[in-house]
């Protein structure tokens, strides 16, 4: 499975942005992963944004970015989104999606790697104030 993340830049605080992550491999199929964004601030340690289940029935975020991420995927284009609204400085991060095969209990997972079994090479996005 290969993950290819995409849409960071610099942004001013209040601004917007939405990442992309394509997945691709010979025996992928959309359906059976769940798919999410994981962040790392210079300095910091990884952490969890959001994630979303195969079909898209639950969805899961981080308190810090609850009510201005959304996180959505069209299983059709094996693509997940983040559509990141009312930006912050503190948003600052190389942004990673991962996919995860199988049953997911929901963010319940310990760093590193969070219960993701693939993780792509990142974007960043610089949020400035």
């Amino acid at each position: 499975v290969q993950l290819q993340a995409s849409g960071g830049g610099l942004v001013q605080a209040g601004g917007s942005l939405r990442l992309s992550c394509a997945a691709s491999g010979r025996t992928f199929n959309s359906d059976s992963y769940v798919l999410g964004w994981f962040r790392q601030a210079p300095g910091k340690e990884r952490e969890f944004v959001s994630t979303i289940t195969q079909l898209g029935g639950n969805s899961y975020y981080a308190d810090s970015v609850k009510g201005r991420f959304t996180i959505s995927r069209d299983n059709a284009k094996n693509t997940v989104y983040l559509q990141m609204n009312s930006l912050k400085p503190e948003d600052t991060a190389v942004y990673y999606c991962a996919a995860r095969a199988g049953y997911y209990s929901g963010p319940v997972y310990a760093a590193p790697f969070y219960g993701m079994d693939y993780w792509g090479r990142g974007t960043l996005v610089t949020v400035s104030s």
